[in-house]
């Protein structure tokens, strides 16, 4: 079953039938859209991005079956290669801030990885896609600062607050996962724009047919 990871993107998108039921999980319960895909919303609860239940939501996502996740997250962009309006599909991620895990109570040393196969395919259904980059993760919930931008651009490509988490997760739990990060704003300090939430969230909305798209797509392919 193909699993779906979702932001702010995915609130405006158009989304198949589906019905909402909570799993249970060592971690605590999540919420889960579950048909002949599962879909998962990252903010539920209305969770602000560093209190996300990342354990929760993707050890849900394997309670249901799920053997395969793709998550759509919108993202800043650290590069000029990258620029707004781009869809990215990274190929690697790196984090600064501390990434969760399921294993607390035993040692578990996974490989990180994103999975090539689906990258693969999914650039090959949508070819205008940027194929591959670093994902930085930080912490949020507040944007980066000008001297972390600074520092940040030697270390990757694009910018957000859940993917690293995401995979690094999917990896112990031996599920193949790729991202589709949109990018909706350059970085703190990199344009002479104000960076705002809501600068973010009206981007998120202009794109919508282009979210629904690539949502639909990925269905196709992959569900």
């Amino acid at each position: 079953m193909l699993g779906i990871i979702g932001g702010t993107g995915l609130f405006h998108a158009e989304i198949p039938p589906l019905d909402k039921t909570t799993i249970a999980t060592p971690y605590g319960p999540a919420e889960v859209w579950l048909g002949d895909i599962a879909i998962v919303m990252r903010h539920q609860f209305n969770t602000p991005p560093h209190r996300i239940n990342h354990p929760a939501l993707l050890s849900a996502m394997a309670i249901a079956g799920v053997d395969r996740i793709i998550a759509f997250g919108s993202v800043g962009s650290l590069k000029k290669e990258y620029p707004v309006g781009s869809t990215v599909l990274p190929d690697d991620f790196y984090s600064p801030a501390q990434i969760p895990t399921i294993h607390n109570n035993a040692i578990g040393h996974v490989a990180p990885s994103i999975d090539r196969e689906l990258i693969a395919k999914i650039h090959d259904a949508v070819p205008e896609t940027i194929v591959g980059g670093t994902y930085v993760q930080t912490r949020g919930p507040r944007f980066e600062t000008v001297a972390e931008i600074k520092n940040l651009v030697n270390a990757g490509d694009i910018v957000g607050m859940t993917v690293a988490g995401e995979a690094a997760i999917a990896n112990e739990l031996g599920i193949p996962f790729a991202a589709v990060c949109m990018v909706d704003n350059y970085c703190n300090g990199l344009c002479g724009d104000e960076i705002s939430y809501e600068s973010i969230l009206n981007s998120s909305k202009a794109k919508v047919d282009v979210t629904n798209r690539m949502i639909r797509t990925v269905i196709e392919i992959l569900g």
